[in-house]
């Protein structure tokens, strides 16, 4: 899962961030307005934390942005401004939650897992398809009831596969998701293709009624056998 922190206290962010990381969640930062805007308009988040009062600009703008580019990303609206109009107008911009500051990181993991599972998973804390079950909370991956192993790379690419099943996959999008802010950074998608290729021999292995297929020069795709 991949999530954008737009928050300009330093500290705040530094403990927020590192609180997310430890969740095993992707994390991407922005520290005012312009930066957050032009990752919003390039990148897409699982779940976007979004200040108000910015350097540069106003959360809410984003939000506004958000909404006329037609992109749902899950945001939760995190302000030290406890005011009512704010909080109702986010959410008619289209923020999912509200939370004040300060709060405690705990609280915040709470509410990012329960607004990805509303949204993402009709409120479980699992995705099952098949003979296969992804538990969210514990991390793990079964094949008929039998724990198999993946490492964290090929359990994030497993269920963002699993969120757009059936789906055509991008080698980009897949890219972004999994290399987050330094996709720029790679050459090639080599690491891509080798990641699939172990969690695609896994799930042969495992006897697993899913399977990737390739799309020749484009991507993939997760179907049922």
């Amino acid at each position: 899962m991949k999530i954008l922190v737009v928050e300009d206290e330093k500290e705040l962010l530094k403990s927020i961030h590192d609180s997310l990381i430890q969740e095993q969640f992707l994390i991407e930062t922005a520290e005012n307005y312009q930066s957050a805007s032009e990752k919003i308009a390039v990148y897409s988040y699982d779940c976007i934390l979004l200040d108000i009062m910015l350097p540069g600009g106003n959360g809410l703008q984003l939000l506004q942005q958000l909404k006329d580019m037609g992109k749902s990303e899950n945001v939760i609206i995190i302000s030290a401004k406890d005011s009512l109009d704010d909080k109702l107008t986010g959410l008619e911009l289209g923020a999912d939650d509200y939370l004040t500051k300060p709060f405690h990181n705990a609280e915040l993991n709470a509410r990012i897992k329960a607004v990805l599972r509303r949204k993402n998973q009709d409120g479980k804390n699992s995705i099952e398809l098949a003979n296969t079950e992804l538990d969210l909370t514990e991390r793990i991956f079964f094949v008929d009831g039998e724990k198999i192993t993946l490492n964290r790379k090929e359990f994030d690419i497993l269920h963002f596969f699993l969120l757009n099943k059936k789906r055509l996959v991008t080698k980009t999008a897949l890219a972004e998701h999994v290399w987050g802010d330094h996709i720029d950074q790679a050459d090639n998608f080599d690491f891509i293709y080798y990641q699939i290729k172990n969690l695609r021999k896994k799930l042969q292995q495992s006897n697993a009624d899913i399977e990737i297929e390739a799309v020749y020069g484009i991507g993939y795709k997760l179907i049922e056998k």
